[in-house]
């Protein structure tokens, strides 16, 4: 397998942009993401590939030890941070009703950053999936977690990375949650083929990641169409291939496939005029360049009732 980007592309990434513009984003995200949640959670540090990587943790109050907690892995989009994706995302009030815990990973790069898969030859040694299975590894040493029940979720970048982990930690990720997600064209070099159940949510116009797919000004590159890619996960878990489609909101659709195997269904919620943003979050910035924002669905916590619905079988 030649080396390359894997299904990374997107968010943020702001290629071909004016200076100006990659300016007023940086400082959106510094003052709003980065400063004022550095303290909702514990600050956590892990030498992966002889590099230090950090994350940040959030625990909740009604965890005890006796009990093993799920465990909800959330990556932010790129020219970001951890604590952007906990603010955006909102998945620490869910924590506290339903006693898992929450790990925000950070990607690399100096000042804000990104997920970058490359430098190995072999998906599994990409220094980010290493990263990911060191700290489930340490997390698993230090809490009592149900290695059953490992989520992984996040958005553009993030939601690219979450792809990754299905094809490369399926024998510890139980099930993968996609927000306005970076999608990668091919699917030659994923060859872990267990089935992953996957929910994700998209707006039709979304500037980032094309929702019928194509080139993207602001991410550059060219993306397949979302209801194609998932149309190939379906395949993947062997699902029937006549996708039930139900309306959620006036303006939410549901694809879902069903009789998956290993119940590795697939769910797409499509959020007609919406752009990129995670739906019912918090808003990831100025609607004029990142297009329209939506209340309609509550994607985080549509997401965690899928995942609660999903374990790790283990044969």
């Amino acid at each position: 397998m030649n080396v390359r980007k894997v299904a990374v592309r997107a968010g943020l990434v702001l290629i071909g942009l004016p200076i100006v513009l990659v300016l007023i984003l940086y400082g959106y995200f510094y003052s709003v993401f980065y400063f004022p949640n550095w303290n909702s959670g514990t600050t956590g540090t892990i030498i992966s590939s002889g590099e230090k990587r950090e994350y940040l943790l959030y625990v909740p109050k009604r965890y005890h030890r006796a009990k093993p907690a799920p465990l909800v892995i959330t990556l932010h989009t790129s020219m970001s941070w951890d604590s952007s994706a906990m603010a955006i995302s909102q998945w620490n009030s869910l924590a506290d009703e339903n006693g898992f815990i929450v790990v925000y990973a950070q990607g690399t790069g100096f000042g804000p950053k990104s997920w970058e898969m490359t430098g190995s030859e072999t998906p599994t040694h990409m220094p980010d999936v290493v990263f990911m299975s060191e700290l489930i590894d340490k997390l698993e040493a230090s809490y009592s977690i149900d290695n059953t029940r490992i989520y992984a979720n996040g958005m553009s970048n993030g939601g690219g990375m979450a792809f990754v982990l299905s094809c490369t930690l399926s024998d510890r990720i139980a099930a993968v949650g996609m927000v306005s997600a970076g999608l990668d064209p091919g699917w030659d070099w994923c060859t872990d083929h267990r089935p992953v159940p996957v929910i994700a949510f998209h707006g039709t116009a979304d500037p980032v990641c094309p929702y019928n797919g194509g080139a993207s000004k602001l991410a550059g590159g060219s993306f397949p169409s979302v209801r194609g890619f998932f149309a190939t996960w379906s395949r993947r878990n062997q699902c029937r291939p006549s996708p039930v489609e139900s309306t959620i909101a006036a303006d939410v659709t549901r694809l879902q496939y069903t009789d998956c195997a290993d119940n590795a269904g697939v769910a797409l919620y499509t959020v007609k005029g919406a752009g990129h943003q995670w739906p019912g979050g918090k808003r990831v910035a100025a609607e004029w360049l990142l297009g329209p924002y939506s209340r309609s669905i509550d994607a985080t916590r549509q997401m965690w009732t899928f995942f609660r619905e999903h374990q790790l079988l283990r044969k």
